[in-house]
């Protein structure tokens, strides 16, 4: 029987799961932003193999797909997710080559040095940059890239709320010269790294967030988890409008050597 503990721990999982699965995007981002970071890129044809971890719904996934020729795994840990991801694909007529499993980015089943690119938007502070990095590095091929967008700091200081928000959220959070460093440590040459503008995170994600929160609150009324969790979400959105000069999301694009 299950403890108390893991159940709600499990129910705010499923929490997470169903406020994001109706949603295009999972996190921060727009597909201009994706087809800006593939520009940096050269060497994919129809034969290379491309794995998104963390990949949601598929929401970049499908604009990588749109772009590149080659075949495409979506991975994520939410069966819902990945569902919604093959019935995406199939809308778009792309399930010939872009196909969702359901796996743990933390231990992947995939053979040593399998793709020619790791894509991530918004997923590698799961596993953690530094960790990521190294891990996912075994599936690349030599000269393989690996593109991921990671929260930053922008500045070396920066007001004490935010920076306790973000220390909860992401402990290994740093500035982006740091992170272009860890990047290189762990076996990458650095090949771009840039900011997501304002929009990625206000009109794709917040505000299409908001209203699916607000259903879920009429869908669980009364209930104090949903209402905490909800508030959340919230108190997060209005640090970005109060703190949006000090941290983003950055590209960070790099080649194994």
């Amino acid at each position: 029987m299950e403890n108390e503990q893991t159940s709600i721990h499990d129910f705010n999982l499923n929490l997470i799961c169903e406020l994001h699965v109706g949603l295009e995007r999972q996190g921060p981002g727009s597909p201009e932003m994706t087809i800006k970071a593939l520009s940096f890129l050269d060497n994919l044809n129809k034969t290379s193999r491309v794995v998104d971890l963390g990949c949601g719904t598929g929401g970049q996934t499908m604009v990588l797909a749109q772009n590149i020729t080659g075949n495409i795994t979506g991975v994520d840990f939410f069966p819902d997710f990945i569902n919604t991801f093959n019935d995406n694909a199939k809308k778009l007529n792309l399930q010939e080559r872009v196909n969702g499993i359901v796996d743990s980015m933390e231990n992947l089943s995939f053979q040593k040095e399998e793709f020619d690119l790791i894509w991530s938007e918004g997923a590698i502070a799961n596993i953690g940059f530094e960790k990521g990095l190294n891990y996912w590095k075994d599936f690349l091929k030599k000269d393989g890239y690996i593109a991921v967008t990671y929260e930053s700091w922008f500045t070396d200081e920066r007001p004490a709320e935010i920076e306790k928000w973000w220390i909860d959220a992401v402990p290994e959070i740093s500035t982006i010269g740091h992170n272009i460093l860890i990047m290189q440590k762990s076996g990458y040459i650095p090949v771009a790294a840039f900011t997501l503008p304002e929009k990625c995170w206000t009109d794709n994600y917040f505000i299409p967030r908001e209203a699916a929160g607000k259903a879920l609150l009429e869908k669980y009324t009364g209930n104090k988890t949903v209402e905490a969790f909800i508030a959340n979400m919230k108190y997060e959105a209005e640090l970005y409008s109060k703190y949006r000069q000090f941290y983003g999301y950055v590209f960070y694009i790099g080649k194994k050597i």
